[in-house]
């Protein structure tokens, strides 16, 4: 898949997402948008504790390719997130990409 093909999924799924949700004022459409990312990342840290058998009580109840999957999760709705904040969510992206790169690459 390339970069385009990306976004125009994200944006895609955007559209979907908001056509299929009742009306709403737009900063409750937001707020709501965000706290799903959180809801995402809960689940990460469940599939985590599920493949590493952390709850005695459910012993080893996922795996690492659900763990996988819960990732990229998290990040499809982040990405989703940005597309509902501001339509430039490529430029926005790359744009940050590029900081911390340079960040992370020439501290």
């Amino acid at each position: 898949m390339s970069d385009e093909d990306l976004w125009e999924s994200i944006d895609r799924i955007q559209d979907r997402l908001a056509s299929s949700q009742p009306a709403r004022p737009p900063q409750e459409a937001l707020l709501l948008r965000m706290l799903k990312l959180s809801e995402e990342v809960g689940e990460v840290a469940e599939a985590v504790i599920g493949a590493t058998g952390q709850n005695p009580r459910k012993g080893v109840s996922h795996t690492w390719d659900d763990v996988q999957s819960e990732l990229c999760d998290v990040i499809i709705t982040a990405a989703v997130a940005l597309r509902t904040l501001t339509p430039e969510t490529r430029e926005v992206f790359a744009a940050h990409l590029a900081r911390v790169t340079d960040r992370s690459l020439n501290p």
